[in-house]
């Protein structure tokens, strides 16, 4: 984009609600440390329709992009034009691309999952540190898709948790063995569980079963310290939460929506 486009330039975040979410503060911090006059919103929409979405591109017209966060993240896909690999592998799409004529017509919608490689780059640490190359992925949403297709990726064996099983790939939290967590020593939360202001909240995993061989993630990064986090590193496993991925996805969407 040239430095004119950028200056009128808008970007922002879907979902509801979005009062737990960093995104508008890091892009936000992000252009006035570059001294771009480009811009980051926030837009709570109460339902995702092809009317909110419409209204949305047409009463911003600056607007080049938008990531999108709970719940619309599978949602969102039926409205687009066009998704990457790793949204149609996931099946989820977290950030869409805004094209535009040259009089500001929309001609396309296209969409993309950076989850996956700002997952990817924030975990691969941890799987090189892991002394079985098996995962524990605590959720079946949208995120989860995304973790299970970054996991993949880095070659490790992925068993997925929810509170119903539902395929051979999927067990309940009360199915999980002591042995389970040795064979899979990644244990990763990608439920909203715990998120800011349900601070005290966390998944139903038997966390006495874990330790100092455990490496532990949650994709929640508001509160830093999660009680995911709390009850997993009482065990002795090592935590991170999800800023570094909030950080590499972001950077990713910039990029792709800057992108000629």
């Amino acid at each position: 984009m040239t430095p004119q486009e950028l200056s009128k330039t808008t970007y922002g975040l879907i979902g509801r609600p979005l009062g737990h979410s960093k995104s508008k503060a890091f892009f936000t911090a992000l252009f006035a440390e570059n001294h771009s006059r480009e811009s980051y919103d926030n837009f709570e929409l109460q339902a995702l329709t092809p009317e909110a979405l419409y209204s949305l591109v047409l009463i911003n017209p600056c607007l080049r992009g938008f990531n999108v966060t709970a719940p619309y993240k599978e949602e969102i896909m039926p409205y687009l034009d066009s998704v990457d690999t790793n949204a149609a592998h996931v099946g989820a799409v977290n950030t869409v691309k805004i094209e535009r004529d040259s009089t500001g017509r929309v001609t396309a919608l296209r969409g993309f999952n950076t989850d996956v490689e700002g997952f990817r780059e924030s975990v691969r640490p941890m799987v090189e540190k892991a002394a079985a190359k098996g995962a524990l992925v605590l959720g079946t949403g949208g995120a989860s898709k995304a973790v299970v297709e970054a996991l993949t990726q880095l070659g490790v064996d992925v068993i997925r948790v929810s509170r119903s099983k539902n395929s051979d790939r999927i067990i309940t939290y009360g199915g999980i063995s002591a042995d389970l967590v040795k064979t899979h020593p990644l244990i990763i939360n990608a439920t909203p569980i715990g998120t800011f202001p349900a601070v005290g909240n966390c998944p139903p995993f038997p966390y006495e079963l874990l330790d100092e061989s455990n490496l532990c993630h949650d994709l929640v990064y508001n509160p830093a310290e999660t009680e995911f986090m709390k009850r997993c590193s009482a065990r002795g496993a090592e935590v991170k939460n999800g800023l570094e991925m909030l950080h590499r996805q972001a950077l990713a969407s910039l990029e792709l929506w800057r992108r000629k």
